[in-house]
């Protein structure tokens, strides 16, 4: 399988560079010893995240659209060539992905308001779903930690503030993961992040749609992000409606690994002719698949990290 082909190949290539909807996530040993290699990561991950910008589309390859009517039933949506490919990928990662680390960016628009762009280091495992999140950049977030393990501490996730600010005085502390405390500043909650759960929640989404017309969709061949090659799936909605979460959005599918590295979503131009308006972005920088995590990678008295639980 494509994953499972990749992993050796990633493995080679990776050395220290990972050390991330919705969402989200070296806080290891001290954050004082690594405040050098963390402001080197966030300068390395800015570069790259520059370079993700769309190598737009070369290779157009049979774009779909749909006409401004309810589609016929008849005929084919434009949305299902995308969703009978999106099933492809989440069989292939139930079958081959079980763990994954990477350097997330995320970037949202969280009661309006476009806030700045978000780096943490990710790791992720399937079975129990677990998944840790050590934000590295900007400097508001950086050094802050977040666990969730399936299954365990009652359904709550551990977190702390980062070092120096006024909440980091109150240590780690167990929140429930949708709670308000645990959800300020995000869109989702830890328990939905990861490209298996996005997967999960673009097939719904595209379900929904398919209930309706005014879509057009479009795959384009030859995208990158971060220097890796994709196929980006692009879906429009034209006219706002009450039906749509948003007026378009772009999947971006490592050709390789076949996961999802990166998602955007826009709301509709705030006048007619204008830009569409950045609702949510996030990049799996780094993605490195199947290197084994262990429960010692989600143990928050792994003095890695700085979690202080007693």
């Amino acid at each position: 399988m494509p994953i499972l082909r990749a992993q050796s190949v990633q493995r080679a290539a990776y050395c220290a560079t990972i050390a991330p909807k919705f969402l989200m996530s070296g806080l290891f040993c001290s954050v004082l010893v690594l405040a050098v290699y963390f402001q080197a990561s966030i300068a390395q991950a800015q570069l790259r995240v520059a370079e993700t910008n769309t190598v737009m589309p070369q290779g157009l390859m049979q774009p779909a659209s749909a006409s401004a009517q309810q589609p016929a039933s008849t005929q084919q949506h434009p949305l299902e060539p995308a969703l009978k490919m999106a099933w492809k990928v989440q069989e292939n990662m139930k079958a081959n992905l079980h763990d994954y680390s990477a350097t997330i960016v995320k970037h949202e628009r969280i009661d309006g308001k476009l806030g700045d762009p978000e780096y943490a280091l990710i790791k992720v495992r399937q079975q129990p779903f677990s998944v840790y999140l050590g934000f590295i950049g900007p400097e508001d977030v950086k050094g802050q930690e977040c666990m969730y393990v399936e299954g365990q501490n009652n359904g709550k996730m551990f977190a702390h503030a980062p070092p120096g600010t006024f909440r980091y005085r109150f240590g780690t502390v167990s929140l429930d993961p949708t709670s308000a405390m645990a959800m300020r500043g995000q869109r989702y909650p830890i328990t939905e992040i990861g490209i298996s759960n996005l997967t999960k929640r673009l097939i719904e989404v595209g379900d929904h749609d398919k209930q309706f017309g005014e879509c057009d969709v479009q795959f384009f061949q030859g995208s990158k992000v971060n220097g890796r090659v994709c196929t980006m799936i692009q879906v429009t909605h034209p006219v706002p409606r009450a039906n749509f979460l948003f007026h378009m959005a772009r999947i971006y599918l490592d050709d390789e690994l076949q996961v999802p590295i990166r998602y955007e979503a826009y709301d509709w131009p705030t006048q007619a002719g204008g830009p569409p308006v950045l609702l949510e972005e996030y990049t799996y920088m780094n993605l490195k698949v199947n290197e084994g995590l262990t429960d010692a990678d989600f143990d928050v008295h792994n003095a890695k990290y700085s979690f202080n639980v007693k």
